[in-house]
């Protein structure tokens, strides 16, 4: 059976997440359902990583085995027609080795977190932004995300339920931006790692918040990531800023 490497954007908010749920709508729930009525079922998919309820993807990355052998070109219009109405997207395919795995041949993944920070609300970016209120220092919250980057314990900013045999990973960099967009200037904080605990990227965006609004120092981030205490966490950011934007592999399946 040919296995196929689809890169996948949605959005998050009509979602319980990634995951297939038994009655609630998923994202792997709508693509299997939509490689059903191409090729008789059940499809089981894999992807590279299982985002929460109300996490976006513009880079998500899944795998797929088929029995016909579809053009690459083709297979994602007869997906995205059966996606319809829904808000995902298949932007992207390949078919790959039949060793070739979405989650583990993935050699790293990015998110990126956008926060609106503004006295009004958003009416565009509604469910796409962590709206604050009040502005940021940015400079503070870089001085924080720099105890961050390294081979760390990350005990606490890992969520309770968290299913990884270890809480040790390596951050390889953590970057915070003011990005003009349409609906004016946003912060884009950017995180690269091979693999990321539950709940890593929201709990250390809550905390760099508390820096950069001037409830916390800098130093304090340091201080919480040694002290491998969830209780020593910043409040977990909401998730309908976060996005996976970008799974990395040893070669690229849908370079040309």
């Amino acid at each position: 059976m040919p296995r196929y490497a689809l890169k996948v954007e949605y959005d998050g908010t009509p979602f319980a997440g990634w995951q297939r749920q038994a009655d609630q709508p998923s994202v792997q729930g709508a693509i299997e359902t939509a490689l059903a009525r191409l090729e008789p079922g059940p499809h089981t998919i894999a992807a590279a990583g299982r985002t929460d309820a109300g996490v976006h993807a513009t880079g998500q990355v899944a795998q797929c085995d088929l029995a016909r052998d579809w053009d690459p070109c083709r297979l994602p219009e007869a997906l995205n027609y059966h996606l319809r109405p829904q808000p995902v997207a298949i932007t992207a395919c390949a078919q790959v080795a039949d060793d070739w795995h979405a989650r583990f041949s993935a050699t790293g993944r990015r998110y990126l977190y956008r926060i609106l920070a503004r006295r009004a609300p958003p009416a565009l970016a509604a469910g796409r932004v962590w709206h604050l209120r009040h502005p940021l220092d940015l400079d503070a919250m870089r001085a924080g995300a720099a105890h961050l980057v390294g081979h760390h314990d990350f005990t606490t900013f890992r969520s309770s339920i968290c299913q990884a045999k270890s809480p040790v990973k390596t951050l390889d960099s953590a970057r915070i931006e003011s990005v003009e967009t349409p609906t004016g200037p946003e912060i884009h904080l950017h995180f690269a790692a091979r693999s990321f605990l539950h709940n890593q990227v929201r709990s250390l965006v809550g905390t760099l918040e508390r820096v950069g609004s001037g409830a916390w120092q800098p130093e304090q981030v340091r201080a919480a990531l040694i002290a491998c205490d969830r209780a020593a966490c910043g409040p977990v950011a909401p998730p309908q800023g976060l996005y996976l934007a970008d799974v990395r592999y040893p070669a690229d399946p849908f370079a040309d």
